[in-house]
């Protein structure tokens, strides 16, 4: 059942992605942004290889993994370090809120448990009506909701 401790754990994290929903539409430069900050600084590879402890070509082939998504997280944040900046990662979620996201869920879940109840029921020849199979969906996703079952995410 989700208790006052979930609800509270999920307001405390909705309030942690608040700040990133403004960053929703910045762009990220296609060559990434150490390479971006690099050249704004006109700095060298080979100087921003000083500050990393590597080589020229290791900076490059750092800036190409970035431009190509397969950097890591660490490296990203060194690189920041010595550009005498700070690495700052979130998520922005696709629904308006956390609870929004449940609620979506949990009214799949519900009009699959639903409809597989309304299909037996039409073998049997005692289908209901739309007016009744919607209120059924509408009380299992609050049910479904309000539990938070280990099987929402499966």
């Amino acid at each position: 059942m989700k208790n006052t401790n979930q609800q509270l754990l999920i307001d405390q994290t909705e309030r942690k992605l608040e700040p990133f929903r403004l960053l929703e539409t910045a762009v990220t430069p296609p060559n990434g942004w150490i390479h971006t900050i690099r050249k704004s600084l006109k700095m060298s590879l080979r100087q921003l290889g000083n500050k990393l402890s590597m080589t020229a070509q290791s900076v490059k082939e750092m800036e190409e993994r970035e431009a190509n998504g397969s950097i890591s997280i660490k490296s990203l944040s060194e690189a920041a370090r010595v550009l005498d900046m700070k690495l700052v990662y979130g998520f922005i979620s696709k629904h308006e809120s956390l609870d929004k996201m449940i609620e979506k869920r949990a009214g799949e879940i519900a009009r699959e448990i639903v409809f597989r109840t309304n299909n037996s029921m039409i073998l049997e020849d005692q289908q209901n009506s739309e007016n009744r199979i919607n209120k059924a969906i509408e009380q299992k996703t609050t049910e479904i909701k309000t539990e938070m079952p280990k099987y929402l995410w499966d």
